[in-house]
This record gives structure tokens, sequence and C-alpha cells, in this order.
């Protein structure tokens, strides 16, 4: 049985992933040609593999996030974008809630879904190991910073 590529759309102009036959071919971001033009929370090191900066991607952000030992972001929020991530490596938290008094800790291998518009820190809880986390957004990228608060009004950030 032949697919129906009738349903097969992308948006907008994407003539340059076109192949001769008038299909958009599947786009592979080869390792090292990752974009670094991507919004940031203060530190982290964002690459997108899966991005409207490279790809005919339009509604999808997909990418690896990097942390130095001892990393906490700035304040921020992701606008309308629901966020995905996941823990390559390394241990993190993410504070939220009314002045940040709440937190969830992760581990290698651990999700995490963060909803849209959510105020929130990200950290690397190590104080010798990077963090690296992939992470997916839709319909992009947004980073919203957002006044940001002092380490000592971080419950158990100075003592872990």
């Amino acid at each position: 049985m032949e697919p129906d590529l009738s349903k097969y759309r992308l948006e907008g102009d994407n003539s340059m992933y076109r192949l001769p036959s008038g299909l958009v071919a599947p786009v592979v971001t080869r390792a090292g040609s990752e974009s670094g033009n991507t919004a940031d929370s203060g530190g982290a090191v964002r690459v997108s593999g899966v991005s409207a900066q490279h790809t005919p991607a339009r509604r999808l952000w997909f990418g690896k996030v990097s942390n130095e030992p001892g990393y906490r972001s700035v304040t921020h929020h992701h606008g309308e974008a629901e966020t995905g991530g996941y823990v390559l490596s390394g241990r993190a938290r993410i504070y939220f809630g009314e002045k940040f008094e709440d937190y969830v800790d992760m581990g290698e291998g651990d999700w995490v879904f963060v909803p849209p518009f959510m105020p929130h820190i990200e950290c690397n809880l190590s104080r010798n190991k990077p963090l690296t986390w992939m992470t997916t957004r839709t319909p992009e990228n947004i980073v919203v910073n957002l006044p940001d608060i002092a380490d000592a009004d971080l419950r158990d950030w100075l003592d872990r």
C-alpha cells in the first residue's frame, strides 16, 4: 500500500529542504554543526539540534543544555512553551513555587515536564561535575528572564 503523501505538510518556505520529487526529506543536524544561536537563562550553554534556526521545524525546539559545576540559572520562565527535559549526566535541581521555596531533584535518566509560564531556577547540584540535559520545547525555545533572587534565599542551596 502506498503512503498518503497528501497529509505530509510543512508550513512556510521549505524549498531548500525539498528533494527533486518535491518531498521534504528528514533533516539531519550533524554533530558539531548544532546552532548556538539560542536564548539562554544566564550561563547555560544551549545548542539546538532541531529548531527553526536550521531545520524546517516551526513548532519544536530540541537541544542539549550543559551547566558547569555549581551552576544555577537566573529566575526565568519559558512563556507559552511546554518544556520537557531528560538528564543525560549529572544531578539537577529545579526550584519553583512562590518565593521558590519548593524544588525537585533529578539524576541521570530522569525526565521532567515544566508547564508554560512557570517561573523556575535550574541548578547543577554538583560542585565538581558538569550537568547535561536534553531539552525540548513547543513551540520554540522561549526564555523570559525575571528579577533574580539571592543564593541564600534558595532553601538547601548553599549547604547542598
